[in-house]
């Protein structure tokens, strides 16, 4: 086995550990990231060799308590584990909050939207005033931040504000650029969006 391999499996077992998940050996997923039409949208291909293979969705070991139809987001190691029972879980490759937008805790899914509209919150407006002209809402498109789909994150006091959606900047996932939602490239965000129900449990660690 070649250093660089081994290099990978080792920090592949450390980030995992944190989680309780773990990849099933270095097959990765042959999930379809090419363009799709949906509601009459174009969503664009994304050029899968430009995406570091970790961040890939793909089905791994997961060998947590959680159960299944739980979701589990590790910010840092930029997962979303979705636990499919049976010792596996899908993982998806996520962007996180920048610096000084981090959060973490338990929320759960209260909504679920297609092509959602996306309004800017007002501190975000005041932080970019160019913003405001979206401040009673973007209409859904490509190019709108929240993407194809959008899952509503409430816990005991109401919207967190947060969310997991789509995104069209592909090149984000793996990294920390975002106002505090989870981003994922939006072929995952509607393959999670198909799997989790409302209701579903949502842990942000």
């Amino acid at each position: 086995m070649q250093l660089k391999t081994i290099v990978l499996a080792v920090g592949l077992m450390a980030t995992t550990a944190l989680t309780g998940c773990s990849t099933i050996g270095f097959s990765y997923s042959t999930a379809s990231y090419s363009s799709v039409v949906d509601a009459g949208y174009v969503i664009p291909a994304v050029p899968r060799s430009k995406i570091p293979p970790q961040f890939l969705r793909q089905e791994v070991r997961y060998d947590g308590t959680e159960q299944p139809g739980t979701i589990i987001v590790d910010t840092g190691a930029k997962y979303l584990y979705y636990v499919l029972g049976g010792g596996k879980a899908m993982r998806y490759g996520i962007g996180v909050g920048k610096e000084g937008f981090e959060w973490n805790g338990t929320a759960r899914i209260a909504l679920k939207r297609e092509w959602p509209t996306w309004t800017p919150p007002k501190e975000m407006i005041q932080r970019r005033p160019e913003l405001a002209e979206f401040r009673n809402g973007m209409d859904p498109g490509i190019t709108n931040p929240l993407g194809a789909r959008a899952l509503y994150l409430f816990n005991k006091g109401g919207d967190t504000g947060y969310r997991l959606h789509g995104t069209p900047e592909w090149w984000s996932i793996g990294k920390a650029m975002s106002s505090g939602c989870i981003r994922l490239m939006n072929q995952d965000i509607m393959d999670l969006y198909n799997r989790a129900e409302v209701g579903t449990k949502v842990i942000v660690r």
